[in-house]
Order: structure tokens, then sequence, then C-alpha cells
């Protein structure tokens, strides 16, 4: 059953300023900085107790205290949904405390404003809201040795500031940490007029050194997989895998899912049916690379792919929309290419792709009293 975007909730919170550390890796060439007034600086102290839920925003106040950034809040209950909206007409909406990107509407060189990502709201089996798709954050840390326990994995995003105008660009900016405070992960989203930006920040305070492994994955609406193609990864290398784990990723719709976790794990025996290019190998996670012979590829076909040297730019052309998108990583080494294939509806809510800029094979490495940078850019050259 399909439910309105509208009645997505979630509650926002907000934490004091972090203090910088030595950094690597440099942002996007392309962002600019934002100017914001110093004396409008907004700090709110954190509970006393990390496990202690949070209480209910006033979105009144909300409105009230970041008035004047061109971001709007609608509160559903305890919840709430932000909207950024430029002058030129593009927008985003962003969910908290899931940090999930629902929304980007650009326009177009029609005249026209279009939606890039792909995003589906279904009703889950006790009535709630299950929501999927769009730009979403999946990441785990552990520590730097053999052991595969994963010591954190941030969901729950803490609203802390933000930036810009309505007229340039808006900058609003999350942040998550461990209950010690000892790691800590800020992201960064920006709308420009045909760009949106998602950065991440991940600073490790401990004396130990840690080990990040996720991605960015990105939905992105299609008329149909079978006119879509990936223009630039000729030569990259590649290897098939399984897709890769996600609360909000979007299986197609003849994928089994095991029975209560959604599409997070998808079966074995799915995997094999509806992927037979995947050896069992490959299914367990051995690697085998292969070099990408097409600069044009055809997105038709099942395909579940990981890059481990792609360009750190390339453009997804949809021939029945009309349009394209440049799709560009900072500091990630790998890109992951998702496409459900040629057998969907075309404009239907199984049309889509989706691309993701990861550290799944090898891990990112944060060393003690450090910080990394990287994230990824949606350009929208049509304007």
């Amino acid at each position: 059953m399909t439910m309105a975007l509208s009645s997505l909730s979630c509650s926002l919170h907000f934490t004091p300023t972090a203090s910088a550390r030595q950094t690597t890796h440099t942002n996007f060439p392309s962002t600019v900085h934002i100017p914001h007034n110093p004396l409008h600086k907004r700090e709110f102290p954190l509970p006393l107790v990390a496990s202690v839920p949070y209480q209910p925003i006033n979105v009144d106040y909300l409105e009230g205290e970041f008035s004047g950034h061109g971001v709007t809040f609608e509160g559903v209950g305890d919840s709430c949904v932000a909207k950024m909206e430029l002058e030129n007409g593009s927008t985003v909406t962003l969910m908290l405390p899931s940090g999930l990107i629902t929304s980007y509407k650009s326009p177009m060189w029609h005249g026209e404003k279009m939606e890039l990502l792909h995003t589906t709201v279904s009703e889950g089996e006790n009535g709630e809201a299950i929501i999927q798709g769009g730009v979403s954050l999946n990441f785990n840390f552990q520590t730097d040795d053999d052991d595969d326990e994963v010591l954190w994995s941030p969901t729950n995003w803490v609203l802390h500031d933000i930036k810009g105008n309505s007229e340039e660009s808006i900058q609003v900016e999350l942040i998550n940490r461990t209950s010690e405070d000892m790691v800590e992960l800020k992201y960064i989203v920006t709308l420009r007029e045909d760009v949106l930006l998602s950065e991440l920040e991940a600073s490790n305070s401990r004396s130990l050194p840690l080990q990040m492994t996720g991605s960015i994955l990105s939905h992105l609406t299609v008329s149909t997989p079978d006119a879509t193609y990936a223009v630039g990864l000729e030569r990259s290398n590649y290897c098939s895998k399984p897709p890769l784990a996600s609360d909000f990723f979007l299986s197609p719709p003849d994928l089994g899912q095991e029975e209560g976790l959604g599409n997070k794990i998808w079966n074995l025996l799915s995997q094999k049916q509806n992927f037979p290019q995947w050896e069992s190998s490959q299914i367990e996670g051995e690697e085998e690379d292969t070099e990408e012979t097409d600069n044009y590829k055809h997105l038709g076909e099942q395909i579940s792919l990981i890059y481990t040297n792609a360009p750190r730019n390339f453009t997804v052309i949809d021939r029945g929309r009309r349009n394209s998108v440049l799709i560009g990583r900072n500091g990630f080494d790998e890109m992951y290419l998702f496409s459900p294939g040629s057998g969907v509806e075309m404009y239907s809510k199984d049309a889509y792709i989706c691309v993701g800029q990861a550290a799944h094979l090898k891990p990112i490495l944060l060393s003690p009293k450090h910080v990394w940078k990287g994230g990824q850019r949606i350009h929208n050259p049509n304007l």
C-alpha cells in the first residue's frame, strides 16, 4: 500500500560544535564557501544520558530559529521533514533522524522541474511507513584487527547547523557520535542551483585506529533501465557482487527477501536465481576483477557491480526522459552500480538505477586523532 511522503516522520536533536582535528582528503573542487553570519550561532546541549529518548522539538521554534536560510520544517507527531528550497526552484527533502534524502528536484532545459531521485513509501505489516530509495548512508566502524565485531553504526542523525540562503546555496549539517564521544561522523548536505552534495567527515579521537566500511547509496529515477546508459567507465576494473546491505536499498520486485528483515539482506537462493552471473565464489565474497570494455554501458541487464578504479566523475544518460546526471565522488576508492534490469514497467516504482560511493572491498582506515573526508556530488547539467 503506497503512502504519502507527508506521513514520514523523524525527530530533531541538537549538539554542540566539535573541535577541529587533523584532516585528510580535500572537498569537491566545485564546493564553494557558503556565507554565514557568525553572530547567529546556535549551540544546544545534549541530554546527560545518551540512551534517554530526546524530547519532541517544536516545529514553530525551528522555523523561528532557522528562518532566513531557505529551510522549512513539517512536523508529524514527534517527527519532522526538512525541506531545502532555492529561488531557482531546486528543492531537497531530508528526513531526520535517518538522514535519508527522499527528493531532489531540479529545473531542466525545458523549463519544468524534474525529480532526480527515486523513493518509495509502503506500508509495513504493522501499519508503519517503510521508506526506501533516495540518498542514504550505511556505515559501520570497527577496530583495526581481525575482530569482525561492529563497534558503531551511525543511524540517528542530529541537526547541528544550517548555513547559506535561498539565493545561492543551503547547507544542512547533521552529526552523529558514539556515547563516549570518541568517534564522530558529520553529514553535510549542500544544495546549490545545479548540484546536490553529500559530504562526510569521520573523526577518530581514540588512541587506536578504526576501520570504516559502508556506502552512500543514491537511487536515480529513470524512464526505464533499458533506456539508461553509464558513460565514462571504459577500462575501469569491476567485480560482480551481491547488492549492498542497507535498510533503504530498493530490490527488484522479483527478488525474495528474508522474512522480517525487509531489504537489508536478500537470501542466497534469490541471488543465485535472479543474478545467474554470480558464481558461488562471488556470493561468498571472493573478487573476480573484470575490465570494463564499454564506454557507453547499457544498463538494461540486471547488474550489481563494484568498480575499484573508476573515474572520479561519470555520466548517467536516460534517453527516455531526455536528461543526464553527472555523478562525482571524493575520498572513496570504490564506486557501486546497480540496475534491476529491463524487465520493469516504464516510469513505474521499479524504474530506477542505484549508484554508490563505497568502501566495501577495502575499508577506510581512520588513524588515531585523525579526520577523513569524502562524499558524493549529483550534478544536473540540464539547466
